[in-house]
């Protein structure tokens, strides 16, 4: 009795591997257990930075409504406790996208709260 080796279905696993592979370097885009580590680990990073998008993201907006706030001669800090005491309920990507688009609007909006932010 010959010996089964496995037929079409390896090869249709290989090549969804292989698929995945595509556009890896060296033997990670043709040689399939190097391929499917490089999968594998590709599988990895792209859960890991899904998170840290996320983290990455507020930091950039965090760092541009710090600058905009700084050029309105308030911290980001005082600006955010005024922000949350006042009735604005802004988000920090909203706040960052005004601090680019409309300077002037979001000068207004530091007006608009600044009698809450604390003295010093």
């Amino acid at each position: 009795m010959p010996r089964a080796k496995r037929g079409f279905k390896r090869r249709r696993k290989h090549n969804k591997i292989l698929q995945r592979a595509e556009g890896f370097v060296f033997g990670r885009k043709n040689k399939i257990r190097r391929a499917a580590e490089a999968v594998d680990r590709a599988h990895v990073y792209a859960y890991r930075d899904r998170r840290a998008k996320k983290r990455d993201f507020r930091s950039l907006w965090i760092s541009r409504i710090s600058a905009a706030a700084s050029a309105n001669s308030i911290s980001y800090s005082r600006l955010i406790n005024a922000l949350s005491k006042s009735a604005v309920k802004l988000d920090r990507k909203v706040l960052s996208d005004i601090a680019i688009v409309d300077p002037k609007g979001f000068s207004a909006i530091v007006e608009q709260v600044r009698s809450l932010a604390p003295a010093n």
